[in-house]
């Protein structure tokens, strides 16, 4: 079982992976030993999280990346390529909301600015889009390779409140499922792309939501969430990475196409 779950020697890049998601899955999977590329945009936090992973003996090459910039993802990709020898896996873990785009009672439906909703799904969806064009043609001429994508529970029922958000992950899913079949009929079999959905996990891009800025204690909709997760409770960071290690393995070569939650239950719970 230790072979078959084994990433030894992978070569991993990862869109986002300075983010406290993505990198808590780039520090796993250098532990589990892969050679972990962290593509960012924003490059001191790339070059910190690098430097630590490596100081714990493991490999890490950090690259300042812009997911909307085809020419910058060209470019890290060559990067990657030169520095490891090999890329076997895609993770697009860049992405995100907007406060802008939320609606509040401060900021209806009807005011969010055009350009605020556009950056959202431009991230999220264009920022997952343009990485999969780059790294796709790689994986299309070694006829093998490993994308996967980052999802989110808005893709299976939309959340309120952010809708822009909402409708690029459900994008990100449909379009999870679109490239999964349309790289094993056109190219290979042996290129799998599949997603996670995380669940409700605190993090700095949804904190304002669920819990109070001032007080820190959970707002209406942090309780509502609770109530509708059977595990009652957040997930962690480090609990994504089990389904993560499992999705790039040979342990999952049969899978594809597949959007898994990672979410203590919410997206099966009714409600009653």
């Amino acid at each position: 079982m230790s072979d078959l779950f084994s990433l030894q020697d992978k070569g991993v890049v990862i869109t986002g992976g300075a983010g406290i998601l993505c990198g808590t899955i780039a520090e796993d999977l250098a532990a589990a030993g892969a050679k972990v590329c962290i593509a960012d945009y924003d490059e001191f936090r790339a070059h910190e999280l690098a430097k630590s992973i490596e100081a714990k003996g493991y490999f890490a090459l950090p690259i300042r990346l812009n997911v909307l910039d085809k020419k910058e993802i060209q470019e890290a990709f060559v990067c990657a390529l030169d520095s490891m020898g090999r890329i076997d896996v895609l993770i697009n873990g860049a992405g995100g909301n907007k406060k802008e785009a939320t609606t509040s009672e401060e900021l209806s439906f009807f005011d969010l600015p055009a350009e605020a909703v556009r950056s959202v799904m431009d991230l999220n969806f264009m920022g997952t889009f343009l990485p999969c064009q780059v790294f796709g043609k790689y994986f299309a001429k070694e006829k093998r390779g490993n994308i996967l994508n980052i999802s989110s529970m808005s893709a299976f029922s939309p959340l309120t409140k952010v809708g822009g958000y909402s409708a690029a992950k459900a994008a990100i899913s449909n379009f999870t499922q679109w490239l999964a079949v349309h790289m094993c009929q056109t190219y290979a079999a042996e290129i799998r792309v599949n997603a996670i959905a995380p669940g409700f996990i605190l993090t700095q891009q949804n904190r304002f939501l669920l819990t109070d800025e001032k007080s820190g204690q959970l707002t209406q909709r942090g309780r509502l969430i609770l109530d509708h997760t059977p595990m009652k409770r957040f997930g962690t960071p480090e609990e994504l990475c089990g389904a993560v290690r499992w999705l790039l393995s040979e342990a999952s070569k049969f899978v594809t196409g597949v959007v898994v939650p990672i979410d203590g239950g919410f997206n099966a719970f009714s409600g009653v």
